[in-house]
């Protein structure tokens, strides 16, 4: 029955689409036993990702099988009884090939020419990470089967929750560089063991791809090991360090050490916070498809703690060491800065000081030279009114030259006084000196 009301007059989001797909992106696939599958996992991203896509294109092109859309992450083809699933994810792309496997009575029996040729027809640009060799058997015998095929120092073993299945692997590469998994069915419908094949190949995919974290951390700990040390020796230094320039040296060494860090600790990043994602998938993974233990054997799950926990516990050590060395890396340099601060500010202050008394020593002196000049300009003033008054005597005035002179000098000298004062006041005022007021 349809109803009247439709989305159609409605602003959609226009991410709505892909939210609502991706509860439906990448299906299981109905599988039935015997059947055989290869799983290769090839690291791109960017440039390398289209590049693959590119080459998927190509290949289902030439082989005359439709191509997957443009936003497409995954895509599904059969060739012959071939059947080819590529998946895209955000740094690796996968291809799976299935196949039925009741032809072979060995397991494990060498790859046939043909389908080597077509796989080798498949063009790759990134690096290949994972390569996976599962079989699924239709046999009661687990035990003896998994005794049968896999190193039994290292065999792991568990039963399936979700029906009459044992799923086991001794997590090695074999000669061909292939790690075998092997599902013993006994029972499962073709849609549980369609969900529980794709399920192993992820907890495969997803455990190598979480230990690539691992080196990174084992790379990075030289590196942070000599920083720590060296901030360490820093700090000592501090504490005795009074002269300026080896305060500015300290300084910038701890600046390089931050930035050195840092440089580590962004390249890092992203590899860190993915093993920590691949390895929760893992454990859900696991959570979802393991039952008990079988044979005496251990489960994936202990198996895989024993091995996996402690690399992600020395990526994560590694990460937060990273973090606290930042932090401490921070507050030393601003305690250095600070003190450096400190010191500029007393060189300031002495500095300031020198100059004061330079500028009283100035003062002083030019008050000194002030009281010379009024008493030369005076001289020169009183001698030029002397020389006026015998003039005038001598032009026939009641003048007495020698008295009238005398009575000039205080008049002359208080005159020049006051000029001579208002002209430094003046020039003080327009250099904007402070206290400049008569």
């Amino acid at each position: 029955m349809e109803h009247g009301l439709d989305l159609a007059g409605f602003a959609l989001h226009p991410q709505r689409g892909a939210v609502l797909g991706e509860v439906h992106a990448r299906p299981f696939t109905r599988l039935s036993a015997p059947l055989a599958v290869l799983r290769f996992a090839f690291l791109g991203q960017g440039e390398a990702a289209a590049a693959d896509r590119q080459a998927f294109v190509g290949f289902c092109t030439a082989q005359g099988l439709a191509a997957p859309e443009v936003s497409a992450k995954h895509h599904q083809v059969s060739i012959g009884a071939v059947s080819l699933r590529w998946e895209q994810h955000s740094e690796f792309t996968t291809f799976t090939w299935i196949w039925s496997n009741e032809a072979s009575a060995l397991a494990f029996a060498p790859i046939g020419d043909e389908l080597t040729a077509l796989i080798r027809a498949l063009p790759q640009t990134g690096q290949l990470l994972v390569a996976v060799r599962l079989e699924v058997e239709q046999t009661e015998a687990a035990v003896a089967r998994a005794e049968e095929l896999f190193d039994k120092s290292s065999l792991a073993m568990a039963t399936v929750r979700s029906g009459p299945a044992v799923v086991a692997s001794d997590f090695r590469a074999d000669a061909q560089g292939f790690v075998r998994i092997l599902i013993c069915n006994d029972g499962l419908s073709p849609g549980r063991l369609g969900a529980l094949v794709q399920r192993v190949l992820e907890i495969e995919t997803y455990r190598t791809l979480a230990l690539l974290g691992l080196p990174a951390a084992l790379e990075l700990a030289p590196s942070v090991d000599h920083i720590g040390r060296r901030l360490v020796e820093v700090l000592q230094e501090m504490q005795g360090a009074e002269d300026l320039k080896l305060n500015n040296h300290l300084l910038t060494e701890l600046t390089a050490l931050a930035a050195s860090l840092e440089r580590g600790a962004a390249g890092s990043l992203f590899r860190f916070g993915a093993s920590r994602a691949y390895y929760d998938i893992v454990q859900a993974r696991l959570g979802v498809i393991e039952g008990s233990e079988i044979g005496g054997r251990p489960t994936w799950s202990s198996f895989l703690a024993r091995r996996m926990a402690p690399a992600m516990r020395t990526c994560a050590a590694m990460e937060d060491r990273q973090a606290n060395l930042s932090i401490k890396l921070a507050r030393a340099a601003d305690l250095l800065r600070t003190r450096v601060d400190v010191e500029l500010e007393e060189q300031n202050r002495d500095l300031l000081r020198s100059m004061n008394e330079r500028t009283k020593l100035q003062l002083r002196l030019q008050s000194t030279v002030e009281g010379l000049s009024v008493a030369a300009i005076g001289y020169y003033v009183v001698s030029l009114f002397g020389y006026l008054a015998k003039g005038a005597h001598d032009g026939g005035l009641h003048v007495e030259p020698s008295l009238a002179t005398a009575l000039f000098v205080p008049f002359a000298v208080g005159l020049i006084w006051i000029i001579t004062h208002r002209i430094r006041q003046r020039h003080l005022k327009h250099e904007g000196a402070p206290g400049d007021h008569d």
